[in-house]
């Protein structure tokens, strides 16, 4: 049975802890490349030598030559609909939690209250030694004022972005809160996630596993396709749009 936006927004509309996961591919319309996909970054380059933990330490210039272009790729990029969609759902008090693996901060900037940054964000800069943290804008300037790019703390060490990298723990809080929100679920929505990258591709089975719903809204097939009670495909702003619209005829 094919499924249709009116089929999720009845599924929202009825639960109780809505929970949102989203990936790479809500981001996508907004003009960010996904890394993972066919004839992304990472078949081009092996993320292991330009984005790995190792090669920030032992290489940073290496690392920050990779690392600058994609900082400097999000200027300009605003949220597109599905992010205003979320947002929109979390304000409404349909959608209880947001959980997501993407580091742009477009959530954020699109109003999402609260979003659990699995992955990190491109928000602050930290030093791995002192523990220093400065603004994106201030490790963009010290990145712009150093002579081989790479931005350095007072303590001399260079300084990284938020994004965990290759190599590195994810943050615990993070993690621990997004397996809170799965856990307490009844309903979860992914928007744009492969569901291959652990730990994250663990969190619908927690749902699953505590009697939850589980909807997927995604162009690219999933391991948990079969599991899903709404399966949509296309683009997510698109379908999201049409969710919200769903719900407010709903309401009328």
């Amino acid at each position: 049975m094919a499924h249709r936006a009116d089929d999720l927004a009845s599924l929202l509309a009825d639960a109780d802890h809505a929970v949102v996961l989203t990936g790479a591919g809500i981001s996508t319309e907004s003009g960010i490349p996904d890394f993972r996909s066919p004839g992304g970054l990472w078949e081009r380059y092996d993320p292991m030598e330009v984005a790995s933990l190792t090669t920030f330490v032992t290489e940073p210039e290496r690392f920050w030559r990779f690392h600058r272009p994609r900082i400097d790729g999000l200027a300009g990029v605003e949220p597109n609909a599905a992010h205003r969609a979320v947002a929109e759902l979390e304000r409404r008090g349909i959608v209880k939690a947001l959980v997501t693996q993407n580091i742009d901060r477009l959530h954020a900037r699109a109003g999402s209250p609260a979003p659990i940054e699995v992955h990190g964000a491109l928000d602050r800069g930290s030093c791995l030694r002192c523990g220093a943290a400065v603004s994106m804008d201030e490790l963009v300037a010290r990145a712009d004022a150093a002579e081989d790019g790479v931005p350095r703390c007072a303590c001399g060490f260079p300084m990284k972005s938020g994004v965990v990298l290759f190599g590195e723990p994810l943050p615990a809080d993070a993690i621990e809160a997004a397996h809170a929100e799965a856990e307490h679920a009844d309903v979860m929505l992914v928007i744009g996630s492969s569901l291959l990258v652990a730990p994250v591709s663990e969190l619908p089975a927690l749902t699953l596993r505590r009697g939850g719903r589980l909807a997927i809204l995604t162009e690219s097939e999933t391991p948990y396709d079969e599991m899903a009670e709404v399966r949509l495909h296309g683009r997510a702003g698109e379908v999201m749009a049409e969710v919200v619209a769903a719900l407010d005829r709903r309401a009328a």
